[in-house]
């Protein structure tokens, strides 16, 4: 009997502490794509994010406002331009960022610097999408952390966008063998990456061998012996290409079946984030204008 008077007592006094907001719930927890658990007392008020994609996301959820700064590179939507810069994945200003005082900050798993804000005290959530899946599981995680409901609206929206734009193109485009150079110093959008998964999805076929990876580094050479019939890359990297050993002969290059993206264009294309179903228009365009005869 003095046992059970005892525990109502305890729980009388439970309740009394939760009704004071003593005892609160764990808080949000996120595990990120390190495999580590990040555990924040509430939805991050106060964000800063060195990854464009993440920060697209951010915005496209209606959560712009929470963004204090960014990296030099996150440009879209025009309202985070006026945002304090921060550096970059590969050299992240760490004061700057610690003089926001952000409730997190959103990396790539590849940025360096973790570590370094961590033992700041700062709280890190590292994402980073290299395929469709991983793109749609980052923007779950972040619709999550910001507790918005149905942020798979999101991908949906893509994925009847990129649908839609593989039907504009006529049956002649599986025939189109594309090389899509994503960067300077050769590297290529692999079969596995989230740009080679869309040039399967309208159809083409990649001349980079899947077990390359994601986004391999392409000897030139490698290229000359794919021959293919469609090139794309972005107005960033095209200078001296035509000079490279043997792509002049390329069957691309002599029918000038090339596709020069602008800045802008690459961005969109670059970034798996909520414009992905505008990447898929803007390389159906490419394939409609340059590659189907």
């Amino acid at each position: 009997m003095k046992a059970w008077v005892g525990f109502l007592r305890w729980c009388g006094l439970c309740m009394g502490l939760l009704g004071a907001g003593v005892l609160q719930a764990a808080g949000l927890q996120i595990i990120d794509d390190r495999g580590v658990t990040v555990t924040l007392a509430q939805s991050p008020q106060r964000i800063v994010s060195l990854l464009p994609s993440l920060t697209e996301t951010v915005c496209e959820l209606g959560q712009c406002h929470r963004l204090v700064g960014v990296d030099r590179y996150s440009n879209f939507p025009a309202s985070v331009q006026a945002l304090l810069k921060t550096g970059g994945g590969i050299d992240p200003n760490i004061e700057a960022i610690v003089a926001l005082r952000p409730d997190v900050v959103l990396m790539a798993t590849s940025s360096r610097g973790v570590q370094r804000l961590e033992a700041l005290g700062l709280k890190v959530v590292a994402l980073e999408p290299k395929n469709s899946v991983g793109a749609q599981r980052v923007m779950g995680k972040l619709g999550q952390l910001l507790e918005v409901p149905d942020a798979d609206r999101i991908w949906r929206a893509i994925e009847a966008g990129v649908s839609a734009a593989a039907q504009s193109l006529p049956p002649s485009a599986r025939s189109l063998r594309v090389y899509y150079e994503v960067s300077t110093g050769g590297y290529a959008a692999g079969a596995g990456s989230f740009i080679g998964e869309m040039m399967t999805r309208l159809g083409v076929q990649n001349v980079v061998d899947p077990a390359l990876g994601p986004f391999p580094r392409i000897n030139p050479e490698y290229v000359v012996r794919a021959n293919p019939d469609l090139i794309m890359i972005g107005a960033r990297n095209v200078n001296g290409m035509a000079q490279r050993p043997g792509w002049a002969g390329m069957r691309a290059l002599r029918e000038q079946r090339l596709c020069v993206f602008t800045p802008e264009e690459s961005d969109v294309l670059v970034r798996p984030g909520p414009r992905m179903a505008e990447a898929a228009r803007v390389m159906a365009r490419c394939i409609a204008d340059k590659g189907v005869p």
